[in-house]
């Protein structure tokens, strides 16, 4: 009997697994990132954003459409992290504004709902790009559309939708030489598809672990970098490549694949010719090991303490909160009048949020790289910063997306934001703040200011990959620029001083160089001196940043 109708039960059901199939495969995800650096964080940051709209469905108690479609929506916009995460929830909006006003959902409801999805994420980029999951998308929209003219049996309009958006995911490489060179589809695109397989599932009534959106009274929510260390069945990370001595047939990976699920979970096996990778949650890692060897011989072996790790995070985290807490108990006990004119910056590392506050910065968000900061967090800033006009400076473009929702959702403030993409930007834009000048003058003077700065990076791979015709090896240091890898090499210093040599030019006038918590203060000072005896015409600044990561985040003006 054909099934045509979605009720609000069966909707929230679908949402839930759909968040919690993105949470299980966001590590998988995040290995889909382009750019080998430490901090791809694609499926992190949409499992965060779908887990922060899950949190608002949980606590629905009997639950109406409409109330159902504004949590999904409020709750992924509040909590949106990144790019990828901010595209997901303007998805979910549009979605969620047509299907608010029907009782139940047939295959026409569910095409235009796809459609309005799409038109939605595509309006909020301002440079949309294909390839991308917005392709992937689109590529739902037009076959719900197709198949709502021919079917209204959603038992074959859901897997006819699914299989063909897995098409356009597998086509996503075509479109974006990029990711044909890295050898990977689109970690978007891939998240995107594990939302509607998880929410297919449910439709099917599959069981579903929700082990991730923890119900109690329904209000509380565990993300999934925050559960107790109790909570870590399997305490080692454990990857490796098998190099197969012969033929590892379909059999061989049924095999390998069970057996691996008798000691751990978080499983992938992905066999291409004679190489296999392998990445699972164990508590025995020799275990693995030994069964991979009777494969062939192993190579790029990585095993990490999932519990110790957590409890490093847990104490990172602590100190992060500490920091927000007193930084906002200062602001409120100023108690001063409305001023006209206030600053929030995105920073991270002790030494670049101190060169900001003695700017002037009055709210600082602590993010970045390795944890973009929500829209949320944004939102938190704006209100605690008491001022008629706010400049928020992103410096980081994961993260100006959130910054232009944030913009979009307060209406009692006038949010301007600087796209600034690096912090080494975002320190220009605020010297080059006019007091005297009015919020246009300085919006334009400071975006001009930050059309001169030229930004490298310097961090290590966390894989093999080619990119930019370069030869990437994992544990290799790479030098970034602005608009992708300048440099690879073996030493921190001579791939900076590489990548430099590329970003200094005739107009070259000041080199900043802001040192990482891995470089010693000693070392940093050696590393000036060789790069002002490289450039004698050339001011040489050296701070201290402290950013993790990154060993030398460095600027050209």
């Amino acid at each position: 009997m054909a099934v045509k109708t979605i009720n609000t039960e069966m909707l929230r059901k679908m949402f839930l697994a759909g968040a919690a199939n993105l949470e299980a495969k966001k590590e998988f995800i995040n290995e889909l990132n382009v750019f080998p650096v430490p901090d791809g964080d694609t499926g992190t940051n949409m499992t965060l954003t779908i887990m922060s709209a899950a949190k608002e469905v949980q606590a629905l108690e009997n639950p109406d459409m409409v109330s159902m479609a504004k949590a999904i929506s409020s709750g992924s916009l509040r909590g949106a992290r990144g790019n990828s995460g901010v595209i997901l929830s303007q998805l979910l909006r549009g979605f969620t504004k047509e299907i608010r006003e029907h009782k139940e959902i047939d295959t026409v409801i569910l095409a235009r709902a796809c459609d309005r999805a799409t038109a939605t994420a595509y309006k909020a980029v301002m440079k949309p790009k294909e390839g991308t999951i917005l392709t992937v998308a689109k590529g739902i929209s037009q076959k719900a559309a197709e198949l709502a003219e021919t079917t209204d049996d959603l038992e074959v309009f859901l897997p006819e939708v699914i299989k063909y958006a897995e098409q356009v995911l597998a086509e996503t490489p075509d479109l974006l030489p990029v990711l044909k060179e890295a050898g990977v589809v689109d970690s978007g695109g891939q998240g995107l598809l594990e939302v509607i397989r998880g929410a297919y599932d449910a439709f099917l009534g599959k069981e579903i672990d929700y082990a991730a959106i923890e119900s109690g009274s329904g209000t509380k929510m565990v993300k999934p970098d925050q559960q107790a260390e109790t909570d870590i069945k399997f305490g080692y990370c454990t990857e490796f490549i098998i190099m197969t001595d012969k033929s590892f047939a379909d059999k061989d990976e049924t095999e390998l694949k069970a057996y691996l699920e008798s000691i751990g979970d978080s499983i992938v096996c992905v066999a291409d010719d004679d190489i296999v990778k392998i990445h699972v949650h164990t508590n025995d890692p020799g275990l693995a090991i030994q069964k991979a060897l009777t494969y062939g011989q192993l190579s790029r072996i990585k095993i990490d303490n999932m519990r110790e790790e957590h409890q490093e995070k847990l104490i990172r985290d602590a100190e992060k909160i500490a920091a927000q807490q007193i930084q906002a108990a200062e602001i409120k006990k100023k108690k001063e009048p409305r001023k006209s004119v206030g600053f929030i910056a995105v920073s991270i590392g002790e030494g670049m949020n101190e060169i900001f506050r003695e700017l002037g910065i009055d709210y600082i968000i602590e993010g970045g790289q390795t944890m973009n900061p929500s829209t949320d967090d944004m939102l938190t800033a704006i209100d605690e910063v008491n001022a008629d006009h706010i400049f928020i400076l992103p410096n980081n473009k994961n993260i100006i997306l959130a910054a232009n929702q944030a913009q979009s959702l307060t209406k009692d403030k006038d949010i301007i934001v600087i796209p600034t993409r690096t912090v080494p930007q975002g320190i220009t834009a605020v010297i080059s703040y006019m007091p005297e000048a009015d919020v246009d003058a300085n919006l334009e003077a400071m975006q001009e200011a930050v059309k001169n700065v030229k930004t490298g990076q310097v961090t290590y791979a966390v894989r093999d990959t080619k990119i930019d015709d370069k030869v990437i090896h994992e544990g290799d240091i790479m030098g970034i620029g602005d608009q992708g890898i300048l440099s690879v090499g073996q030493s921190v210093e001579e791939t900076a001083k590489d990548m430099l040599s590329q970003l200094v030019d005739e107009d070259s006038e000041l080199i900043s160089l802001y040192y990482g918590q891995d470089i010693k203060e000693e070392d940093a000072a050696n590393f000036a001196q060789t790069v002002e005896e490289l450039y004698p015409d050339i001011d040489v600044d050296v701070h201290m940043g402290g950013q993790p990561i990154y060993y030398y985040i460095l600027s050209v003006e």
